[in-house]
């Protein structure tokens, strides 16, 4: 009985197969079987005497044999049954098909064809099932069994033990619930969301990922993001953003270009979160990035269209308002001159008007140059920062310097606009904050770079770099990223404040204006940390 021509095969059986080897197997069973048998059992096979049975009933599990070539079959279970599914070992054993009837119905096909596929095979079985309990409760069982055949390859007895896994699943089945949550929850949000692991490798992509750039997770996983995505310039500002995080250290807003499979770029702002194992090593980093490209785009347009009115405001100040008032004051000085010439009194009055009217005008021309800081020329930023420097030495009595040794020209408003405000705050703050006496202003341009500096001996930067607030220093960081261009605040040569704005010049300019370098032999300045 339950023989195959290679007891070592792997079979392929149906149902009927199935059922007809199984009520073989329960014909094997004898229907007056009691537990006095199991010392009586021959000593030519593996019987249970009192100490293997001793052994057996102390694992906590459920343990059962049947010799499957006897005349009458002898069957052993563990009295473990009673206690886990509520029958006792008598009831088990005396009817030969309950152990099939407490299978779980819809177990039952799986458990009859794996159950069939090792009595014919020999395979070992491994699995696991749901089992009803005497009170209808389900529980799960991690089922092992082999049947032992003798030398000359007929079967001899099933062996086996049966685990109760039940509060495995449902830990299992909770876990998963989360896990299908979390993942339902990364996939619908808006945020792109990866997970990378220490190499920057991918881990996890979700969908907003998939849809930015075109490519789906099967295509990326296990690849390192900065070789997929970024532009070969941004490669290296990434790769110390990261050793950043890996160092334990939260890096400010990180902004980066990505490049999706059309060849279409993204600004992407990301965010970054580490996972650490019970160790405290770094396991794997959270990264959630926001598409701020049409952000970036409506706020650049807006500065732009705000760059614009104010130039106009200026210019019609300057050449309208301004223009107008000095044909007054012309106008006023004749009537002075006269009424002077003809000794009558009103002519103190006139003269009252034309200094009146000269302080409109210089008013005027105050508020259009606030409004108008550079002139529309490539020459216009250098003049408009040697301005400021001379206007700096005689409104504050300070020693303000301006370095230029090779001219930078920058054709175009909105860079030098950009550059001339970020250097107007930074002597600003040098001279309120830092109370410097010494200023210097330097512009130079070298290898594709432009660099606008300006360096104090005042009291300097504090230690703490997280000190390093205030809305000039916000604002100097995003006009500085408007013209695709960086900002650094590092301590001075003496022992001051140095705050280095790096700009791309001529055909690395990002924003339109166009930036031109006249050719110089200058050496790139050295910034002290």
């Amino acid at each position: 009985m339950f023989t195959s021509d290679d007891p070592h095969a792997t079979l392929e059986i149906d149902l009927v197969q199935a059922a007809s080897v199984l009520s073989e197997l329960a014909a094997v069973y004898s229907p007056d079987f009691n537990s006095a048998k199991v010392a009586a059992m021959s000593p030519e096979g593996p019987h249970l005497g009192a100490r293997y049975k001793a052994l057996v009933e102390q694992i906590p599990a459920v343990v059962f044999m049947a010799y499957l070539d006897r005349g009458i079959g002898e069957a052993y279970i563990s009295p473990q049954i009673e206690a886990t599914l509520g029958f006792s070992q008598q009831e088990w054993l005396e009817d030969p098909i309950r152990w099939y009837q407490q299978v779980h119905p819809a177990d039952k096909e799986r458990w009859s064809l794996e159950a069939a596929s090792m009595f014919l095979s020999g395979q070992p079985l491994k699995s696991a099932y749901r089992v009803l309990t005497r009170d209808g409760r389900v529980m799960w069982f991690h089922c092992e069994a082999k049947m032992i055949r003798r030398e000359d390859g007929r079967p001899w007895f099933i062996h086996g033990v049966g685990f109760d896994i039940t509060e495995l699943k449902r830990v299992e089945q909770a876990l998963q619930e989360e896990r299908n949550l979390a993942s339902a929850i990364v996939d619908t949000v808006g945020a792109l969301v990866m997970v990378l692991d220490p190499g920057g490798h991918i881990v996890r992509f979700n969908r907003a990922c998939e849809q930015t750039t075109g490519y789906q997770f099967n295509e990326v996983k296990g690849q390192r993001i900065q070789n997929l995505f970024m532009p070969v310039d941004e490669g290296e500002r990434f790769s110390e953003a990261f050793t950043q995080v890996l160092a334990g250290k939260t890096p400010g807003e990180y902004t980066c270009h990505w490049t999706g499979r059309n060849g279409g770029q993204r600004l992407i702002s990301w965010s970054t979160t580490t996972l650490t194992s019970d160790g405290g090593s770094i396991q794997y980093v959270i990264a959630t990035g926001i598409d701020v490209t049409a952000q970036k785009r409506l706020e650049k347009e807006i500065l732009e269209i705000s760059g614009r009115e104010q130039r106009r405001i200026g210019q019609d100040l300057h050449d309208g308002l301004g223009q107008h008032l000095t044909g007054i004051a012309f106008m006023s000085k004749v009537l002075e001159q006269r009424l002077t010439e003809s000794d009558l009194p009103a002519a103190s009055d006139a003269a009252k008007i034309v200094k009146h009217v000269n302080q409109a005008i210089s008013t005027t021309r105050e508020l259009a140059r606030g409004l108008l800081p550079v002139l529309s020329s490539p020459g216009g930023f250098m003049s408009a920062l040697e301005l400021l420097s001379i206007e700096t030495r005689n409104v504050f009595g300070i020693d303000c310097i301006w370095e230029c040794a090779e001219p930078v020209l920058i054709r175009g408003d909105t860079v030098s606009t950009h550059l001339y405000h970020i250097a107007q705050e930074a002597v600003n703050n040098a001279i309120k904050h830092g109370r410097a006496k010494r200023i210097v202003i330097g512009l130079r341009a070298q290898d594709g770079e432009g660099r606008l500096t300006v360096e104090d001996d005042g009291h300097g930067i504090p230690d703490h770099r997280e000190n390093l607030t205030g809305m000039g220093l916000h604002i100097m960081l995003y006009r500085a990223n408007m013209i695709g261009g960086s900002l650094r605040i590092l301590k001075g040569s003496a022992a001051g404040t140095l705050v280095c704005c790096l700009f791309p010049v001529g055909k690395e300019a990002k924003h339109g204006d166009e930036l031109v370098r006249q050719p110089s032999s200058i050496q790139e300045a050295g910034i002290h940390s």
